[in-house]
């Protein structure tokens, strides 16, 4: 499995390069250069359904999370998680173009209108959501901010690395966070920035820094691409709270509600048993009103989101509920193998929670 996850991390950067310089590895049709800004009056769900697919800014190198893999398709929770919206939007999870951005870019490309949706790893913070124009969603996904060093350099807490380089990607939070907690603890370091994260991995390996801050969960899936993972440890101490959420633009309420409550309904599918299997039967023979609500048996709750009653069925139906995006990409199943933590129903002690779908 590792041999195989080494690979897969091998062809990321090649096919990054190659589909950067070519202009291709989009998963449904449409130029490169094709104008996606439509008059400012238009809402986003009647670009997206006028144009006919949705356009997710995403990472085009973050294993289990979203990156192209060696057919030129992006995979991963985060892609999967466009998919999703898609289903529910447009009734076919495969209608949908993914822009490839580095996180200095992404924010401007959903402020131009380039891309429809944002899941690119972005935490949900007060300053993002009133400087940048933009909204941000539920937390799609709950992590923290710890920091990754080399067994043998005998770095076991945050105190050690006084006077130390430390590799961290320009124009995240981590860079913020960093800065924060040096300070906070009169430390000194020498900040080794990158904005692409291959190039920071590349570099942290070839032991151009000390250490390498990032969030916990991208941690765990490069360690499964490191050649001789047993070489690094991963500090204890976390530094940060790092709620990732969608982005979409401010000003398109009925957009922001879609995709709002179309994580909501992942999140309802985890915690009802509603999976793309049982789907149908749970449509067809449920006695909840809330269930048969929310697979579009009774009421009209689509129609007051702008789209089909069958939204929610078609997004479970067709891209799974949370645990099922979840496991796919993320589980030990995937090769991967990041615990569940707060990223689990409520019910389970997590913090996933859905409100009243009536």
């Amino acid at each position: 499995m590792k041999r195989k996850l080494i690979l897969v991390f091998v062809l990321i950067i090649s096919a990054t390069l190659f589909f950067s310089c070519s202009g291709a590895g989009k998963d449904t049709a449409g130029t490169s250069d094709e104008t996606v800004t439509k008059d400012v009056t238009m809402k986003t769900l009647d670009i997206v359904k006028e144009r006919g697919y949705l356009i997710v800014g995403v990472n085009a190198s973050n294993p289990g999370f979203s990156y192209l893999d060696s057919d030129g398709k992006y995979v991963g929770f985060e892609a999967d998680m466009g998919r999703a919206v898609a289903a529910a939007v447009l009734g076919d999870p495969e209608k949908i173009q993914y822009r490839p951005l580095t996180s200095k870019e992404r924010f401007a490309a959903l402020q131009s209108g380039e891309i429809d949706l944002l899941i690119r790893t972005a935490t949900h913070t007060l300053t993002r959501d009133t400087d940048l124009g933009l909204n941000f969603t539920v937390p799609y996904y709950y992590d923290g901010q710890t920091f990754m060093v080399r067994k043998d350099s005998g770095i076991k807490t945050i105190e050690d690395l006084e006077g130390a380089s430390i590799c961290v990607l320009t124009g995240s939070t981590s860079e913020a966070n960093l800065s924060d907690v040096m300070a906070s603890r009169n430390l000194t370091y020498k900040p080794v920035l990158y904005e692409n994260t291959d190039e920071l991995v590349a570099a942290f390996l070839a032991g151009r820094a000390d250490a390498w801050t990032n969030d916990r969960a991208g941690f765990m899936t490069r360690l499964q691409t490191i050649i001789d993972p047993a070489v690094y440890t991963v500090l204890e101490e976390t530094i940060s709270k790092e709620p990732l959420a969608m982005g979409v633009r401010q000003g398109d309420d009925q957009w922001f509600d879609i995709i709002n409550w179309s994580l909501y309904g992942l999140f309802f599918g985890d915690e009802h048993g509603i999976t793309s299997s049982n789907v149908n039967k749970i449509r067809n023979s449920s006695k909840k009103p809330e269930e048969l609500a929310f697979l579009g048996m009774r009421s009209d709750l689509g129609a007051k989101l702008g789209l089909s009653n069958d939204w929610a069925f078609n997004m479970i139906s067709k891209a799974g509920n949370y645990s099922e995006i979840f496991n796919k990409n993320l589980s030990a199943a995937s090769g991967i193998s990041i615990s569940r933590g707060f990223n689990q129903p409520w019910t389970d002690g997590g913090l996933l929670y859905a409100p009243p779908f009536r």
